[in-house]
């Protein structure tokens, strides 16, 4: 056994304790992107772990993550929440990145969402909507699960055609029409940042067919899909709007501040699909 699976055993180890602590059983997992943590207020008998705290765990360092592992119930389901994910930008390796989500597949998660702030590329989207991925393409240059592979978590080359769960996406798009919010859905592009894009980045990404862009996602969910985590529900807020021609400047406090503007439709719309999942 290597020494990094000794590592994800051990955290999960520690929150499996401090859940079982509180008679929680967890069967969810939501990672919450900048700007989106508000859901996290909304989980029952909350228990907040510190990522300082929970053996080999690493920190987040970017503003709008808090860097707290929620665990509790919300709408009758045991949830995880995880306000503050990792990054590859903040020179977290791969590894680290998706460390998370290799703790959550030890705790036997069935059910994934994952979230972020993203930029518009597709002309049709506004600032403050809600962006169902369909589909992703991965321009990290880099991929989570280079190296040695573990046969106990998944197979050598891990079936990627359906990254996301067309049963998910096809319950979150008709929940939002139940409950009248407006979403979007098209493909996410990631990206390793820290840098925004340029215009001719944007160009081409309209070009191969990228609706929206950003600097995470992309390797959780092929962490996700290689443990066999394949209920997996992808979800972006258009915090800004990118179209390769004219000069639109971002800032990381705007995107902030767009991302939390949409809080209340996005707990909604991420709330009531779980509710429909459970029904």
């Amino acid at each position: 056994m290597s020494d990094y699976q000794k590592k994800v055993i051990e955290a999960a180890a520690y929150v499996k304790k401090m859940a079982e602590g509180k008679g929680l059983k967890i069967d969810t997992a939501v990672i919450l992107g900048s700007g989106l943590g508000a859901l996290a207020d909304l989980i029952e008998g909350k228990l907040e772990l510190d990522y300082a705290d929970i053996p080999h765990f690493p920190l987040s360092t970017v503003k709008g993550h808090s860097g707290r592992l929620i665990l509790g119930v919300l709408d009758g389901r045991g949830i995880m929440a995880m306000k503050g994910r990792f990054h590859y930008y903040e020179g977290y390796h791969m590894r680290d990145v998706t460390f998370a989500v290799r703790v959550m597949s030890e705790l036997k998660i069935t059910d994934l969402v994952v979230t972020n702030a993203a930029g518009g590329i597709n002309r049709s989207f506004k600032v403050g909507d809600l962006m169902i991925i369909s589909d992703h393409i991965n321009f990290f240059g880099t991929n989570p699960l280079i190296g040695p592979n573990v046969e106990e978590w998944g197979a050598r080359f891990p079936d990627m055609s359906e990254a996301y769960s067309k049963d998910m996406i096809e319950l979150c798009e008709k929940t939002a029409c139940d409950e009248k919010i407006r979403v979007v859905k098209g493909v996410y592009a990631g990206f390793t940042g820290s840098s925004y894009e340029t215009p001719a980045e944007i160009r081409f990404l309209k070009i191969i067919g990228a609706d929206a862009v950003g600097m995470s996602t992309v390797p959780e969910v092929i962490v996700a899909r290689h443990a066999g985590i394949k209920n997996i529900l992808g979800i972006s807020c258009i915090t800004n709007t990118v179209n390769g021609e004219t000069k639109i400047e971002a800032t990381h406090e705007e995107v902030v501040e767009a991302a939390a503007g949409a809080s209340e439709k996005f707990i909604r719309l991420v709330r009531c699909t779980l509710k429909n999942r459970r029904s």
